[in-house]
């Protein structure tokens, strides 16, 4: 069986690259990897993005079932002045994936549900940041 938080990470990115709210605001740049300089320090991406960010898997087994719950973390990045772009670009985010009916192949998506955002300055002092956490169970 495939395992759940990748499958899970398949459907987010292909949910996110075919809403049309999204792709007005970042075009098909969805990254698990940001493109990097040969340092691998600097993003060469054109801004502003969706990137995936840190997920944790925990073990959620009921009634002789395997279950996963997922924290999956979903950045954007944007260099447009101040927070507004990365603002409306995470809001893009949670429309797309809180409550969504998002197919898996061989697991089963019980819930995807919105736990928070943050919005930040990153230390370049150039790209605004915003973090999107969602709690799935699978």
């Amino acid at each position: 069986m495939m395992d759940a938080s990748y499958e899970l990470q398949i459907a987010i990115v292909g949910a996110l690259k075919s809403d049309g709210a999204v792709r007005r605001l970042v075009g098909d740049r969805v990254y698990d990897n940001v493109p990097r300089d040969a340092n691998g320090k600097i993003a060469t991406a054109n801004f502003p993005y969706i990137s995936l960010g840190p997920e944790q898997t925990l073990p959620d087994g009921y009634d002789c079932q395997d279950g996963s719950e997922i924290t999956i973390q979903i950045d954007a990045a944007s260099r447009a002045v101040g927070f507004p772009e990365v603002k409306k670009i995470a809001d893009a985010v949670r429309k797309v994936l809180h409550d969504a009916d998002l197919a898996l192949v061989e697991n089963a998506l019980v819930s995807i549900e919105f736990e928070s955002r943050r919005v930040l300055r990153d230390p370049d002092g150039k790209t605004s940041h915003a973090v999107i956490t969602f709690r799935a169970v699978v």
